[in-house]
Formats: C-alpha cells, sequence, structure tokens
C-alpha cells in the first residue's frame, strides 16, 4: 500500500506521521517541543523546497512523447535514434529566455527549445530555439548578454536602454533581433510555433563518412502569432498562458506533433561555403542545402509531478550518442560545458540519476563518476578507476576521434575568420526584404519603435545606425517614427 493509499501520512522515513494539523505542545496554548520530529521535518524540508531557477530559460514547461522516423537517412548517420521505423520516447521543454520563473511567458522573447531523445544507445539532446539563428557567435560574451536582457542592478528593474546597449555594441545580434522584433517574438502558442537546434551538429554514417547537420521542426498545427495587444492582455490575465494551453491540449487528446527535417552539408564543403556554416548567427539557405525529411514527434503525455519530470530536466549538448557529434560552432562547444555544469549546481552533483534524467530502462550505464551528494545509482564494490585489472571496462579508443574534426593553428583569441559572404546585417536584411511582407514591414517599424520609447543619447543613435545597416528603408522608418514621437 502506498502512502497515499493508507490511512494517513508518513514521515519521509516510512512512519506514521502523528498529525498534519496540530504540532506538539504544551498545553494547547503553550510552546510548541524540540521533539516534535514530524514539524521539524515538515519545516525544514520546506525551507529547502525550491532549486534555483535556470539562468536562462527559468519560466517554462513541457511534455512527453515518440518521435517516428519514416524516412531512410542512413547514408548520413548510424545513430539508432534516426534509422527508418526506429520510435523513440523524448521530452520536449519550452520555455522563455530572460523572464523568471513568476514571468508571464507570452513576453516577447525568444523561446528555448530543449530536447531530450530517451534513445537505444543513451541520450541524445538537441538544445535549440525557436529561431533558427541566435544573438552571438562567442560564448564568452553569454553572461554579459544574459544580464542585459534581465534586470538593473540598482532598481532591479528590466532595462530597454540596457538591452540595446548590449545589441548595438554587439552587431552580430542584428539577425536574432531581427526575428525577435518581428513576429516570432510573440508565438500563439508553443504547439503553433517552430522549433530549430539552431547549431551546426555532426552526423557520422556507418562508414565513417562525416556530415554537417542543421536540425528543423516544423508544427503540423501551423504558425501562428500574439499581436502586442493580445500578448499584453494576456500576460496580464494568465501569466502562464502557454503552460496551460500545452497541458490542456494533450489533457484532452490534442497531441501537437511536429515534422523533422534536416540540412545536411557534406563535411568538406564547409571549408569555404560562402558563409561561415558554424556561426549561430547565420542561416544555411535552403537553396544551397534543402530540407529532407527525417520523420514526425508527437506530444502525448503530460508530466505527472511538474517539479520532478520539468523543473529537474536537464538538458545538454554535450549528450550525444554514436553517430552524431558537435561542431567547430563555439556557442555550441561553450553550452556543451555550461549546461550541464548549470544542473550540477541548480540540482546536485548526481543530477543526472533522477529519473527524468537517466537513460531508458535497458540501456546499461557503466559510468567512472562516483559519490557527490545524493547518491543513488552505484557501482558496489567494482573498481574505481580506469584501467583496472579486477574486470571492470573501461574505455580506451585511441587515433582520430570519430565525431572529431580537423583544426590547424596557434591558440589565439579572435574572432572567426570571415567566408565570402559573412557580415553581421546581411542575413537579417534579407530576412526583412525576401521573406517578410509589407504587414510584417509595418510591424516591425511599430515594434522598434516602441521597445526604443525609453532608450536615450548614444544608445538611441547606435540603435537607429543598427536598423539603418539592416535595412536603409526600413531603418529610415523607424527614425522618422521614433522623431516624431519625442
Amino acid at each position: 500500500m502506498t502512502a497515499t493509499e493508507s490511512a494517513g501520512s508518513t514521515t519521509g522515513t516510512g512512519a506514521p506521521a502523528a498529525s498534519d494539523r496540530n504540532s506538539l505542545s504544551v498545553g494547547s496554548n503553550g510552546p510548541i517541543v524540540l521533539h516534535d520530529v514530524h514539524f521539524l521535518e515538515q519545516m525544514a524540508h520546506f525551507n529547502r523546497e525550491r532549486v534555483p531557477e535556470r539562468s536562462p530559460h527559468a519560466k517554462g514547461s513541457g511534455a512527453f512523447g515518440v518521435l517516428k522516423v519514416t524516412e531512410d537517412v542512413s547514408q548520413y548517420t548510424k545513430a539508432a535514434v534516426f534509422q527508418k521505423g526506429t520510435d523513440t520516447d523524448l521530452l520536449v521543454r519550452f520555455s522563455t529566455v530572460a523572464g523568471e520563473q513568476g514571468s508571464p511567458d507570452t513576453w516577447r522573447d525568444v523561446r528555448g527549445y530543449a530536447m531530450k531523445f530517451y534513445t537505444s544507445e543513451g541520450n541524445y539532446d538537441i538544445v535549440g530555439n525557436n529561431t533558427p539563428v541566435f544573438f552571438l557567435r562567442d560564448p564568452i560574451k553569454f553572461p554579459h548578454f544574459i544580464r542585459s536582457q534581465k534586470r538593473l542592478p540598482d532598481s532591479g528593474l528590466r532595462s530597454a536602454q540596457m538591452q540595446w546597449d548590449f545589441w548595438t555594441l554587439n552587431p552580430e545580434s542584428a539577425h536574432q533581433v531581427t526575428y525577435l522584433m518581428g513576429r516570432r517574438g510573440l508565438p500563439r502558442t508553443w504547439r503553433h510555433m517552430n522549433g530549430y537546434g539552431s547549431h551546426t551538429y555532426l552526423w557520422v554514417n556507418a562508414g565513417g563518412e562525416k556530415f554537417w547537420v542543421k536540425y528543423h521542426f516544423h508544427t503540423h498545427q501551423g504558425v501562428e502569432f500574439l499581436t502586442n495587444d493580445e500578448a499584453a492582455a494576456l500576460a496580464g490575465t494568465d501569466a502562464d498562458f502557454h503552460r496551460r494551453d500545452l497541458f490542456d491540449a494533450i489533457a484532452r487528446g490534442d497531441h501537437p506533433s511536429w515534422r523533422l527535417s534536416v540540412q545536411v552539408m557534406p563535411y568538406a564543403e564547409a571549408a569555404d561555403y560562402r558563409f561561415n556554416p558554424f556561426d549561430l548567427t547565420k542561416v544555411w539557405p535552403h537553396a544551397d542545402y534543402p530540407l529532407i525529411p527525417v520523420g514526425i514527434y508527437t506530444l502525448n503525455r503530460n508530466p505527472e509531478n511538474f517539479f520532478a519530470q520539468i523543473e529537474q530536466a536537464a538538458f545538454s549538448p554535450g549528450n550525444t550518442v554514436p553517430g552524431t557529434g558537435l561542431s567547430p560552432d563555439k556557442m555550441l562547444l561553450g553550452r556543451a560545458f555550461a549546461y550541464a555544469d548549470a544542473q550540477r549546481n541548480r540540482i546536485g552533483t548526481n543530477f543526472h540519476q533522477l529519473p527524468v534524467n537517466q537513460p531508458r530502462e535497458g540501456v546499461p550505464v557503466n559510468t567512472y563518476l562516483f559519490d557527490g551528494q545524493m547518491t543513488y545509482h552505484h557501482s558496489g564494490a567494482a573498481a574505481v578507476y580506469a584501467p583496472n585489472s579486477i574486470g571492470r571496462p573501461w574505455a580506451d579508443a585511441t587515433g582520430p576521434a570519430e565525431d572529431g574534426w580537423e583544426a590547424d593553428g596557434e591558440l589565439l583569441r579572435a574572432a572567426y575568420a570571415l567566408h565570402t559572404e559573412d557580415d553581421d546585417f546581411g542575413q537579417a536584411g534579407t530576412l526583412v526584404r525576401n521573406v517578410w511582407d509589407d504587414a510584417q514591414r509595418d510591424a516591425a517599424v511599430a515594434q522598434v519603435t516602441g521597445a526604443l520609447a525609453t532608450v536615450t543619447g548614444e544608445v538611441l543613435d547606435r540603435a537607429l545606425q543598427y536598423w539603418r545597416n539592416i535595412d536603409a528603408e526600413l531603418g529610415a522608418r523607424i527614425e522618422k517614427a521614433v522623431r516624431q514621437g519625442r
């Protein structure tokens, strides 16, 4: 009989609890006594009930589902998860970037799109966004970027001046800022937005041939967006609108689904492709590398316990499986360390032992990670070192790494070497001129004008020049609207 089925509650050790209503006191009006162990346990645990929230991506939610691979992409990867006919359980977490746990999830922001595939070869994570690019290309800037989107040190308020100061001093942000100021900054629901791995990843086939790959997840529900007025109204009436929408849809059997496709670049073509293919602020035009269908994933199961299964879920692009790998994308390499390390700080040294983060049943784990707080799974009396002569196997690959790549040069601190068409504003301008329609351009003028309403001085001057660099005509319209409003 479980605790919930028994006549009463229990202590943490399983003994019957005396009372959850009345503490033990000296007389009905007297002081509480120190040996009311149940009361002390309840309060002491309550004081430790929360873990530090994520920074960024604190506000979010997610659900479980399954990826069904319908196409043969074995010529590009040997990964079991991507073989035709394979079904793989997965967890997807959607989020905002800048807001705290209690912030409205309908604020204008990029949406996080984190995925954990429980494959037969271990867990494979893809950590991306609802946009195919990001604000930065070097991870050393990441802490500075996130702080600029959060709160001022004196007032504790968010600041448009601070945001635009950072963006305009880092023009590589232009492509993502253009996405953010457009419709994708306000998706109607998580079900009605696309997702992207954003980074460039590596695939390896059974013959050892390597390919660069980008992941795309296109919603079957149709891409829909909120207006500024709709988003503002929802922020005031239902700060958890996106979280509620996903949970309620799945609960009523309306299971959202997405089509997984990839862009594949032959390994050798990266060296002289017209854009740096590892620059997270750039896309690969589909005319150069068209989408290749892979399969469909569906979310069909809500979490049973939000804290245990969503708040404690830990994602890292460093979680790869055979047939997949990382790339020279500096942001990806930085995240491969930072994401897992954030979880060690946030939920503990052994976060990977929590049920939501464990590989699926039947996948053997023989790790040389030991001890630390909250160790649950252990290796008994087996050797704790490698190599050893007591029969416990260890990894011993030598020679070129299957999922590696070539690098040649002295150690230095420098930006990426430019490819022939690399610049910070070109793709953002293409988005404005060739992807957006007149209505979207009009909306962007209004949105950016509003976003600059409290920005002043040289930061405003830089912001106006920033938009002129993206597109001269759009920039001129924005400047005119901003100047007229002052």
